[in-house]
């Protein structure tokens, strides 16, 4: 049993996402937004990390998932979001949680099996998949999405060692 924090950063809306793993199945435990305010990036790195920090506190997860940096087309817009990203690692690493990363592309691939996916898609597979009522807010979707690829990649590295824990001399058993 793993308690998974996924995390899709922004300096102005950061999505969170916290599944429990059981096996091959996720249940849902908690999403939503950290919303900064103001103008000026410090504030709102602190907001993150300390809204991070609390629901670190709450949930008490034993595992981390963060959406890498992509290139945007305006790089002080990719700037700040490495920014954010940084706060939020901050607040996992003083927690004593290793980072995972993981790009948009195998996050999408993971949920929804096509790295090309829109925001709506991973929405919908991200209802889907946790059984949840109502559709969750695109950035605690992302959030849920990165937990759930966590929970996927970890899966299958677990069910890889396994394979080759019984390999002897390369050959499998």
């Amino acid at each position: 049993m793993s308690i998974i924090l996924g995390i899709d950063p922004g300096s102005r809306i950061t999505g969170y996402g916290i599944i429990e793993q059981k096996g091959n199945k996720c249940i849902y435990l908690g999403s939503g937004c950290i919303r900064t305010k103001g103008d000026t990036l410090a504030p709102k790195l602190d907001m993150i990390f300390n809204g991070i920090s609390e629901i670190i506190k709450q949930y008490q997860p034993t595992e981390f998932g963060i959406e890498q940096v992509f290139m945007a087309k305006n790089p002080d817009s990719a700037l700040k979001l490495g920014q954010a990203r940084g706060a939020a690692i901050v607040a996992a690493t003083q927690a004593d949680l290793y980072v995972c990363e993981y790009s948009a592309r195998q996050i999408k691939q993971a949920v929804v099996g096509t790295g090309a996916a829109t925001k709506d898609q991973v929405q919908k597979m991200v209802k889907q998949i946790l059984q949840l009522d109502g559709t969750p807010q695109a950035d605690a979707a992302d959030g849920l999405a990165v937990a759930i690829c966590h929970a996927h990649t970890a899966q299958s590295l677990v069910a890889m060692a396994g394979k080759v824990k019984k390999t002897v001399r390369g050959r499998l058993r």
